[in-house]
C-alpha cells in the first residue's frame, strides 16, 4: 500500500517551522563572507528549503523509493545493457573504511594497498582479454571507446599515417560506436550485416583500403550472435594496416571461453559494471577500462599503476600518452567491486558465468519463440532479439506496446527498436543471475500479453503513475526542478503534475 506522501513533493509537504533537528547556538563569532565572496555570488536571502519533521522526511523518501524499478526488486530482461544482480558483499567491501576514507591526494607510500589492488586488476583484465596493457581510467564504456580511438589516432600519427581517417562500423553496432569515432575525429563508414545477422564480408572487403584506421566490432554482436568469421575479419584488417577494436559490452558471454586478443582484436574496453559487478542505473557510475596490445601501451592515458619490486606507484612519465581521461584514477569504487567479483569467482567461476548466461538466453529464446518471431534463430549467446512485426501487421500492436505492458507485471521493459536491423525489435537478455522460475514467469507473462485486447495494450501501462508520456517532449524540454507557483516567467516552467508524474522513457541500448 503506497503512502500518499510518496506522491507529493517534499516542498508540498513543507510546513513553516517544522524541523528534523535544531542545532545548538553557535559558540564561535560569526564570520562575514564579504571579504572573500564578491557580492555578485551571494544570495539575497536563504533558499526556500522545505521544512519537514524527520518522520515525514523518512516516510517520504522510503515510500518514494518503492516506486522505482531496480535490480533488487524487479526482473530486467534488458538486452545489451546487462543489468544484473550485484552481490551485496561487494558493496560492503567497497565501503570498508580502508577504501572509503582514502583521498586521491595521499602520498603513494600511504596508499600501497589500493595501488596493489588496482595493479592486480589491470593484470586480471589483461589476462581475461588477451590484451596485456590496461588503463583503468575511463569512466564508462562509451568513454572507453573514445579512449581506444584516441589511442589509435595517436598511434597512426606516430607512424606517419595520418591519412587513415576512416572507422568501419557494422550496422548492428551500439549507437555509441559512431558517436565515439566522430568525437575522436574519424569519418565513420557503415558495414552491412548479412541476412543471418553477421558482418557481410563482401561489403567489408569493398570498404577496406589504405585510409581505414579502425574496425569497431562487437562480438558477440547486438543480435546475440558470435561472429564466426572473426579471424578472417581481423586478418583482413591487419593486412590492410588497420587496427581492430572490440566493443566489450558483451564480454559476459565469453569470459574464460575465448579472448579478444586471441581472435585478433588490438583494443577493447570493459564495462566493469556490466561484465563483473557494480550498481548501475540512471547514468552511472560506471567504469570502462581499456586493454590494448603491447605496441599500443605507450599511448594509454596517464597515470598507469606500475609495480617495482614489492612497491607500487603511479606512472605519469609516458611521453606518448594521450593524457588523462578522468580525474584521479578512474571510478575506483566500481573498480573495487569488479576486483572482488573476479577474485571471488576465479577463472572457473568466470567461465561458469558465461556458460550460465548463454544457457539462460537460449532457454528464454526457445520459450519466447513460441509467441514472438525471433528472426535469427539460435543458438544465441547471452541475448537474442525478437520482433513484434507480425503483431503490428495483424493487430496494430507494436514492440513499444508490449514493453509498456510488461511494466504492469513488475517486469522492466527490454530494450526496444534496437538493433536497427530488426523491425519492431525487442532485445532480451536474461543474464546469468536469473533462475529458471523467473525466466518461465517472464515467458508466461509475454504469452499472456500478446493475447490481450490490442486497444488495451496500446494504452498500457495501466498501473504506473503515468501511462504514455510525450517522450520526445520529455527529452527536449525536461523538467528537472520544482518551482513554486507564481515563479518568474524567466525561470524554467513549473511541473504541471506531482513528482510521481515525471516522464518515464523506455531505455535504449547502451
Amino acid at each position: 500500500m503506497n503512502n500518499v506522501a510518496a506522491t507529493e513533493l517534499i516542498f508540498e509537504l513543507s510546513q513553516p517551522g517544522r524541523r528534523c533537528h535544531r542545532l545548538p547556538a553557535c559558540d564561535v563569532p560569526p564570520e562575514s563572507p564579504e571579504p572573500d565572496l564578491p557580492e555578485r555570488y551571494r544570495a539575497a536571502a536563504p533558499p526556500p528549503l522545505p521544512e519537514v519533521g524527520e518522520v515525514d522526511l523518512v516516510r517520504h523518501y522510503v515510500n518514494l523509493s518503492t516506486r522505482n524499478m531496480s535490480i533488487d526488486t524487479h526482473f530486467y530482461p534488458l538486452g545489451s545493457c546487462t543489468m544484473k544482480y550485484n552481490p551485496k558483499r561487494h558493496e560492503r567491501w567497497a565501503a570498508l573504511s580502508g577504501f572509503a576514507a582514502l583521498h586521491p591526494y595521499q602520498d603513494e607510500e600511504s596508499v600501497q594497498g589500493i595501488l596493489r589492488l588496482l595493479y592486480e586488476l589491470q593484470e586480471f583484465l589483461g589476462e581475461i582479454s588477451g590484451l596485456p596493457a590496461v588503463s583503468l581510467q575511463p569512466a564508462a564504456g562509451a568513454q572507453g571507446e573514445l579512449t581506444a580511438l584516441l589511442i589509435a589516432a595517436a598511434y597512426f600519427r606516430d607512424q606517419g599515417q595520418t591519412h587513415r581517417r576512416k572507422v568501419l562500423i557494422p550496422d548492428s553496432a551500439h549507437g555509441t560506436n559512431p558517436a565515439s569515432a566522430t568525437l575522436a575525429g574519424f569519418e565513420t563508414v557503415t558495414v552491412k550485416s548479412t541476412p543471418q545477422g553477421l558482418v557481410d564480408l563482401t561489403d567489408l572487403r569493398s570498404k577496406l583500403g589504405p585510409d581505414v584506421a579502425v574496425f569497431m566490432i562487437t562480438n558477440p554482436n547486438t543480435l546475440g550472435l558470435f561472429e564466426r568469421q572473426i579471424r578472417t575479419i581481423t586478418d583482413w584488417l591487419h593486412e590492410a594496416g588497420a587496427l581492430v577494436y572490440l566493443d566489450g559490452a558483451n564480454m559476459n558471454a565469453i569470459l574464460g571461453i575465448t579472448r579478444p586478443g586471441d581472435f585478433g582484436a588490438d583494443m577493447q574496453h570493459y564495462n566493469v559494471h556490466k561484465t563483473f559487478t557494480g550498481p548501475h542505473g540512471g547514468g552511472g557510475p560506471g567504469s570502462g577500462p581499456v586493454a590494448v596490445r603491447d605496441f599500443l601501451a605507450p599511448y594509454l592515458p596517464v597515470p598507469v599503476v606500475v609495480r617495482e619490486g614489492e612497491r607500487y606507484r603511479l606512472d605519469y612519465h609516458r611521453p606518448k600518452s594521450i593524457g588523462k581521461m578522468h580525474t584521479f584514477y578512474g571510478n575506483v569504487g566500481i573498480l573495487l567491486r569488479g576486483y572482488c567479483y573476479i577474485r571471488t569467482l576465479g577463472p572457473d567461476g568466470l567461465k561458469q558465468v558465461s556458460e550460465q548466461a548463454v544457457l539462460n538466453a537460449n532457454y528464454l529464446r526457445a520459450r519466447v519463440a513460441q509467441v514472438l518471431e525471433v528472426p535469427h534463430p539460435g543458438p544465441c549467446m547471452h541475448e537474442f532479439v525478437a520482433s513484434a512485426r507480425k503483431l503490428l501487421r495483424e493487430k496494430k500492436v507494436r514492440a513499444m506496446d508490449l514493453a509498456k505492458r510488461l511494466l504492469d507485471f513488475g517486469i522492466h521493459a527490454p530494450t526496444v527498436y534496437f538493433p536497427l536491423v530488426v523491425p519492431e525489435a525487442l532485445m532480451i537478455e536474461p543474464t546469468e543471475t536469473e533462475s529458471k522460475a523467473t525466466l518461465d514467469a517472464f515467458a508466461d507473462t509475454l504469452a499472456r500479453i500478446v493475447q490481450e485486447d490490442p486497444d488495451f495494450l496500446r494504452a498500457a501501462p495501466h498501473t504506473t503513475p503515468i501511462s504514455r508520456p510525450d517522450e520526445v517532449q520529455a527529452v527536449k524540454q525536461p523538467i528537472l526542478r520544482w518551482q513554486p507557483s507564481g515563479a518568474s516567467s524567466s525561470s524554467p516552467p513549473a511541473p504541471a503534475a506531482p513528482a510521481a508524474e515525471t516522464p518515464q522513457v523506455v531505455p535504449a541500448a547502451s
